[in-house]
C-alpha cells in the first residue's frame, strides 16, 4: 500500500489523450498543405492567392469553433464531474444546435458575398477576385461540417472514443486528397473544385463521428427540445476566453506583416513564411495540450477535486513543458536542413533570415505552454485576469510592442526575439497576477495557481491512497473506519464506510485486474464533507458499472453480486461514471 499514484494515473491518461487532440490540429495544417500542392501544381498562382485571402476567414472560423468547444467542454465536463447527466445532455444538445446554426448562417453569408461580388471591397484584381469567389462557394458548402465536426471531436474524446476520432481524421485527409484530384485535376473545376474538395473532406470527418451518436451507444444524448438560448449564451461566455488569442492573432498578423515590409522588405516575409510553414507542424502540440487540459479541468472542477486540480497543473507545467522544450531544441538543432528545404543559396539574405528563424523562434515554445495553460486555468476557474487579459497580451500586445521596438534595429532577428520576449513577459504577468492575489510573491507552484480556499476539501479532511493488489484492500478499509472515528462519525456509518470500500475495491481488483500487459491500480479518496463520508474509487480497468448489477431480480441469480447490492442498500447515494477511459464510483455514506 502506498500514497496515491493519482498523478501517475493522470499523467498516463493525459499523454494517451494528447496525440488525438494534436491530430485534430494537424489535420487543419495538412488540409492546407494538400490544397496548396494542388493549387500550385495544377491551377497556378491565382489559386494560391485565393488560399491566402481565405486564411483570415479560416482563422475566424477556427476561433468561433474553439469558443463553442471550450465553453461546452468545460460545462459538460463539470456536469459529468457532478454526475448530472440531465445537464450534460442539455449542454451537449444546445452546443450542437448552436454549431449548426452558426455553421449554416456563416456558409450562407460567405456564399452570398461571393455571388454578389462583395469581395471587390477587399480584392481589387478581377482575376484574383473571381478565383476567390469560386473558392468561397466551394468552402461554404463545408463550413457547417467544419464547425459541428470540431464539437463532435471534443465530445467523443470525453466519451473515450479516441479511435473513432483518429479514423475520422484520416478519412478527412484521404477524402480531401481524392476529391482535389478528381475535381481539380480531372474535372478542371479550378478554385471551385479546390474549395469543394476541402468541404467534402470535412463532411467525411463529420459523418464518421456523427454515426456514433446516431447509433444510440453514446452517453450524451441529443435532445432537440431542450435547446435554450440562455444556455447557448452561457456556453459562449465560458468559451470565448479560450478563443481570445485566436481572434487577436488576426490583427497581430496584419501589423507584423506591415512592420516586416517597412523595415525588411518582401524577402523578410518570404523567410517568415518558410519558418511558419514548418512551425505550423509543431504548434499543434501546445494547443493539443490545452485541449486535454480543458477536458480534465472541467471534470475536476465538477468533482471539486482539489488534489486532482493540483496534479493536472503539475503535469502540464512540469512534464509537458520539459517535453515541449525538448521539441524546441530539436527544431533548433535541425535549423540548417530545415532552411535548405526552402533556400539553398547561403549568400542570399533570405537564407540567413530563415536560418535564424529556426534558431530563435522555437525558444518561445516552452513559455507558450505556460501562457496557454494559465489562460485555460483562468477560464476554467473563471479568473478574469488570467482568462481575459493574458490571452490578449500573449496573442498580440507584447509581441507587437516588442516588434515595434526591435524590428527597426535588429530586422528579422528582432521579430524572432520579440516572440521569445513575449513569453518572458507573459510568464512575468502570471507571477504578478498571483502576487497581487496573495499580496506577496508566490513561493511555490500551488501558490502560483492561487486555488481558492473554498475549492474542494483541505488535506486533513481527506485520505488519498492507491492499491495494486487484493491484500491491501482490508488494510485500507481499516483506515477508513479509523478516519471516520477521528471525524466523530458514528460507529454504524464508520463500519458501513469500511465495508463499502472493502466490497467495491475488492471487486475491482478481483475482476478488473486482468493478466494483460497493462498495469492497473485503484486510486481511492476518502473525504469528510458536511458530516458525510464520501468514498471515490477510480480505476483504469475495463468499463464496469456496478449499479447495473443492483437491478438483478431473477431468483436463480439471487446469490450473485451480493456485495454490490449490499453497498447500494447501505449507501446514502451511489453514482458511477466512465470518464475518459476511467471508472469513477462515488459512494456517500
Amino acid at each position: 500500500m502506498k500514497k496515491t499514484s493519482e498523478e501517475a494515473l493522470l499523467t498516463k491518461l493525459y499523454f494517451r489523450l494528447l496525440p488525438y487532440q494534436v491530430l485534430l490540429l494537424i489535420i487543419n495544417a495538412l488540409t492546407g498543405i494538400v490544397d496548396s500542392l494542388f493549387a500550385s501544381n495544377f491551377i497556378g498562382k491565382v489559386a494560391m492567392s485565393a488560399i491566402g485571402y481565405y486564411s483570415p476567414l479560416n482563422h475566424f472560423l477556427f476561433a468561433v469553433s474553439i469558443t463553442l468547444v471550450s465553453g461546452s467542454q468545460l460545462l459538460v465536463g463539470e456536469a459529468m464531474g457532478k454526475n448530472d447527466m440531465d445537464s450534460v445532455n442539455k449542454f451537449f444538445s444546445t452546443d450542437v444546435i448552436a454549431a449548426v446554426v452558426i455553421g449554416i448562417t456563416t456558409s450562407i453569408i460567405l456564399a452570398l458575398c461571393a455571388l454578389t461580388n462583395f469581395t471587390q471591397l477587399f480584392i481589387p484584381d478581377q482575376t484574383e477576385r473571381s478565383a476567390m469567389n469560386l473558392y468561397l462557394i466551394g468552402q461554404a458548402f463545408g463550413i457547417p461540417a467544419l464547425v459541428l465536426g470540431q464539437q463532435f471531436f471534443a465530445f467523443l474524446s470525453l466519451e473515450n472514443q479516441t479511435k473513432r476520432t483518429m479514423m475520422a481524421s484520416f478519412i478527412c485527409i484521404i477524402t480531401n486528397t481524392i476529391m482535389d484530384a478528381v475535381l481539380v485535376v480531372y474535372l478542371k473545376l479550378g478554385t471551385l473544385g479546390l474549395g469543394l474538395g476541402t468541404a467534402l473532406g470535412m463532411w467525411g470527418f463529420l459523418i464518421t463521428m456523427g454515426l456514433f451518436y446516431l447509433s444510440g451507444k453514446s452517453e450524451m444524448k441529443f435532445l432537440g427540445k431542450v435547446f435554450s438560448f440562455s444556455d447557448s449564451i452561457h456556453i459562449i461566455k465560458r468559451g470565448y476566453p479560450g478563443a481570445l488569442s485566436r481572434f487577436v492573432e488576426m490583427f497581430r498578423c496584419f501589423i507584423i506583416n506591415a512592420l516586416i515590409l517597412t523595415y525588411v522588405g518582401s524577402v523578410g516575409l518570404s523567410a517568415f513564411a518558410a519558418v511558419n510553414s514548418v512551425m505550423a507542424v509543431f504548434w499543434p502540440l501546445p494547443y493539443g495540450m490545452l485541449a486535454v487540459t480543458r477536458m480534465l479541468f472541467g471534470i475536476t472542477i465538477g468533482e471539486q477535486d482539489r488534489r486532482s486540480l493540483q496534479n493536472i497543473n503539475r503535469i502540464v507545467l512540469v512534464k509537458c513543458t520539459i517535453f515541449q522544450v525538448l521539441v524546441a531544441m530539436l527544431i533548433v538543432a535541425l535549423g540548417t536542413p530545415l532552411t535548405q528545404m526552402f533556400y539553398r543559396d547561403m549568400s542570399d539574405p533570405v537564407y540567413n533570415m530563415t536560418l535564424m528563424g529556426f534558431r530563435i523562434l522555437p525558444l518561445c515554445m516552452g513559455f507558450s505552454v505556460w501562457c496557454l495553460h494559465f489562460g485555460c486555468y483562468g477560464q476554467a476557474m473563471q479568473k478574469k485576469g488570467l482568462s481575459h487579459v493574458l490571452p490578449i497580451m500573449d496573442g498580440a500586445v507584447f509581441v507587437i510592442a516588442c516588434s515595434i521596438l526591435l524590428i527597426p534595429i535588429m530586422k528579422m532577428n528582432g521579430l524572432y526575439v520579440a516572440n521569445v520576449l513575449n513569453g518572458v513577459l507573459c510568464c512575468s504577468f502570471i507571477v504578478i497576477y498571483a502576487a497581487a492575489c496573495l499580496r506577496r510573491l508566490p513561493r511555490n507552484l500551488d501558490e502560483l495557481l492561487v486555488i481558492p480556499d473554498e475549492f474542494g476539501v483541505s488535506d486533513d479532511e481527506r485520505i488519498d491512497i492507491s492499491i495494486t493488489q487484493i491484500e491491501e484492500v482490508t488494510a485500507i478499509s481499516e483506515q477508513v473506519v479509523d478516519f471516520c472515528r477521528k471525524k466523530n462519525i458514528d460507529e454504524k456509518r464508520a463500519f458501513y464506510a469500511g465495508l463499502a470500500l472493502e466490497e467495491m475495491a475488492g471487486n475491482v481488483v478481483e475482476h478488473g485486474f486482468t493478466k494483460d500487459t497493462e498495469k492497473h491500480s485503484i486510486d481511492i479518496r476518502i473525504v469528510h464533507k458536511n458530516n458525510d463520508i464520501i468514498l471515490r474509487i477510480k480505476d483504469n480497468c475495463r468499463a464496469f458499472n456496478p449499479l447495473e448489477r443492483t437491478t438483478i431480480l431473477q431468483t436463480d441469480e439471487i446469490t450473485k453480486n451480493v456485495g454490490i447490492r449490499l453497498v447500494n442498500k447501505i449507501a446514502k447515494e451511489m453514482n458511477y461514471q466512465s470518464l475518459l477511459g476511467l471508472n469513477v464510483l462515488t459512494i456517500k455514506i
